[in-house]
């Protein structure tokens, strides 16, 4: 299994980005597709995520309203778009692939290697 994110880079405060996610290697019908981010210094924390299957999508309480997940189902992709960026989103972000609960770290299998998003003020 691969997960190859992209899309991060530097943008100012209110602006917007858009992450991808390429999945690869296995079928991903029964799994939660998920983006975390680790600031510097800080635990990974989880972002969103998508059930594959059915679109479910759920989110941080930090995010909800400025970031939306979706799934390219034909093209084995995951997006994330962020809205209203924050300096307080600046991080790595991570897509991960597992199953069991949407919001635990520890549920997700897969990883891919990470996309460093600056917000500057």
């Amino acid at each position: 299994v691969q997960l190859q994110a992209s899309g991060g880079g530097l943008v100012q405060a209110g602006g917007s980005l858009r992450l991808s996610c390429a999945a690869s290697g296995r079928t991903f019908a029964s799994y939660n597709m998920g983006w975390f981010r680790q600031a510097p210094g800080k635990e990974r924390e989880f972002v969103a995520a998508i059930r594959w299957s059915s679109g479910t999508t759920y989110y941080a309480v930090s995010v909800k309203d400025r970031f939306t997940i979706s799934r390219d189902s034909a093209k084995n992709m995951v997006y994330l778009q962020m809205n209203s960026l924050k300096v307080e989103d600046t991080a790595v972000y991570y897509c991960a692939a597992g199953s069991g609960g949407a919001y635990t770290r520890g549920n997700y299998n897969y990883w891919g290697q990470g996309t460093l998003v600056t917000v500057s003020s």
